[in-house]
């Protein structure tokens, strides 16, 4: 769920951006181009220097980006293989009724 939720915000953050365009910090007016690991935000270079930022880890947005999105794909094929099995099963019982 928590990986959806990032996703979501990613996707989003990423359409509000516009064609090209970066979404800006709402409190520096700067380009975020870090993700702040311990609160799941993006930040700017001005907020990763703030008290609110400065111990935390930081990478870069679309590192980021890239890893939820590999961890999501991850999640999807293990619903995947879940789903299968269970038709499978469904199928095994179904012919066992009949």
């Amino acid at each position: 769920a928590k990986i959806i939720e990032i996703a979501k915000r990613l996707s989003l953050q990423a359409a509000k951006g516009g064609a090209g365009g970066e979404k800006l910090c709402e409190k520096h007016q700067e380009a975020l181009k870090l993700f702040c690991e311990e609160d799941q935000t993006p930040i700017c270079l001005v907020c990763r220097e703030s008290q609110a930022h400065r111990v935390h880890a930081v990478v870069p947005i679309e590192e980021a980006a890239e890893e939820h999105k590999e961890k999501f794909q991850a999640h999807v094929q293990i619903l995947k293989d879940r789903k299968e099995k269970l038709l499978g099963l469904k199928t095994a019982e179904e012919g066992k009724s009949l």
